[in-house]
Parts: structure tokens; C-alpha cells; sequence
């Protein structure tokens, strides 16, 4: 029969073992690049609008509306390229 202190000691390591990772991950976690949550929910909206506008751009025959889109895409394109 084993020992049960060994046991004990064994499961102690593996734990610290855990605890130590676990740390040493949010360390990692917190010392990475910061996203702003504000410029990441405009990206996103930017994106949604460049997909909409390239489907209505794709659906709308007639040629004066696709203008008007075509011009709303370059908007948001520069803006998404000033981001």
C-alpha cells in the first residue's frame, strides 16, 4: 500500500502547478494590445454599412440611385480607412 501523504503532496503540486498558469495567463491576458470598445463598435457598424450598401448598390438599376449609393460606399470606406 502506498503512502497517503504522498498522494496529498502530489495533488498540492499539481494545484500550484494550475494556480501558477492561471496566473501566468492573466498576466498575458492583461499586459496585451487594448482595444477601445468605442472604435471597435464603429468598425463594426462601418462594416455592416459597407455590406448593405454593396448589396443595394448590386440590386438598384437605376442609375442615379446606384450614384447616390456608390458615393455612401466611398464615405464609409474612407472612414473605415481613417479607423
Amino acid at each position: 500500500m502506498g503512502d497517503a501523504g504522498e498522494g496529498l503532496i502530489d495533488a498540492q503540486d499539481d494545484y500550484q502547478e494550475r494556480l501558477a498558469e492561471r496566473e501566468r495567463l492573466r498576466d498575458q491576458q492583461l499586459k496585451g494590445p487594448r482595444l477601445d470598445p468605442a472604435r471597435e463598435r464603429e468598425r463594426k457598424s462601418l462594416d455592416l454599412a459597407r455590406a448593405e450598401l454593396s448589396r443595394q448598390a448590386a440590386a438598384t438599376p437605376h442609375p442615379v440611385r446606384r450614384a447616390q449609393i456608390e458615393t455612401a460606399l466611398a464615405e464609409v470606406e474612407r472612414r473605415i480607412s481613417s479607423l
